[in-house]
């Protein structure tokens, strides 16, 4: 594999532990702000960054963001997506060490799981772990980003609970994710220039709706459900990108490309199955 790849994923490996304590500190500020009107989305904006809390872990969300690009310019965005649910698990050990919520022991059987799902992913990487794999055709990312933003925007607009907007946030940051990796094949050729690309606008308007939704949802609650979901949705969608919308390829042979689905299969239910349940944290 190599080295810049290496790079890339130890980029969101990073990117999984700020944005869970981006997240975390989010959800003090929030709760101790006004409710978030979703119609009024400059007002309620404003309102969230007077609390000092609210705008640390803004800093702290926006800072991983930075890292979560920069992973996603170096390395395939399956692999990156599947080392940021993985650490899904962190969501659990900051909770509990950091901000006081418990860690039950099917908790740490998540943590098992994720782990025995990465080694089967690592044992079938094949040449998808050979370069960065930028390339796209605009229709299948019309499709992905198009999709993933009008069902984000329809949940949003339609719901009033935590779990069901933390979803419609997980979409939203999808959108926003795979566009990205999109925007990065654009760097060698535009330079700074990317920073005026379109792409780069739909980009900051995902990134910002889905900051208004998130703020919302973590306001209702449960806060680690809140946090799971909005998490493991936009990284199930944006690791299917990864073969379905840039061509990553899958490993060659029916019984390789088996493992491989269920290792990203495994990962990502491991660490959605990680929080406890949304009953018994709601109850918490």
């Amino acid at each position: 594999m190599p080295l810049s790849v290496q790079l890339g994923l130890l980029l969101a490996l990073v990117t999984s532990l700020m944005s869970v304590l981006g997240f975390f500190l989010k959800h003090r500020g929030a709760v101790a702000a006004p409710a978030v009107e979703l119609r009024r989305p400059w007002a309620s904006t404003v309102a969230l960054f007077r609390s000092p809390v609210y705008a640390v872990g803004c800093v702290v969300a926006t800072t991983s963001w930075g890292f979560h690009v920069g992973a996603l310019a170096l390395a395939p965005i399956s692999l990156v997506q599947t080392v940021i649910a993985a650490g899904l698990v962190l969501v659990t050990v900051v909770g509990d060490r950091l901000f006081g919520q418990a860690v039950t022991r099917r908790e740490w059987i998540g943590v098992g799981l994720t782990a025995f799902g990465l080694a089967f992913l690592a044992a079938t990487l094949g040449s998808a772990g050979d370069s960065a794999h930028n390339h796209y055709t605009g229709a299948a990312l019309l499709a992905a980003v198009g999709g993933a933003t009008a069902v984000g925007l329809v949940v949003a607009a339609r719901s009033r609970s935590g779990p069901l907007l933390a979803v419609s946030a997980g979409l939203l940051w999808a959108g926003s994710d795979v566009t990205i990796k999109a925007l990065s094949s654009k760097t060698g050729q535009l330079g700074a220039g990317v920073a005026v690309h379109p792409f780069a606008f739909v980009i900051l308007v995902l990134s910002l709706i889905g900051l208004l939704v998130s703020a919302r949802s973590l306001q209702l609650g449960p806060v680690v459900a809140v946090i799971a979901l909005t998490s493991a949705t936009a990284n199930a969608l944006t690791i299917a990108a990864g073969p379905v919308v840039f061509g990553e390829p899958l490993p060659s042979g029916h019984g390789a490309l088996l493992v491989r689905l269920a290792a990203f299969a495994l990962v990502i239910t491991a660490a959605a199955l990680t929080p406890p349940p949304m009953r018994s944290a709601s109850t918490a």
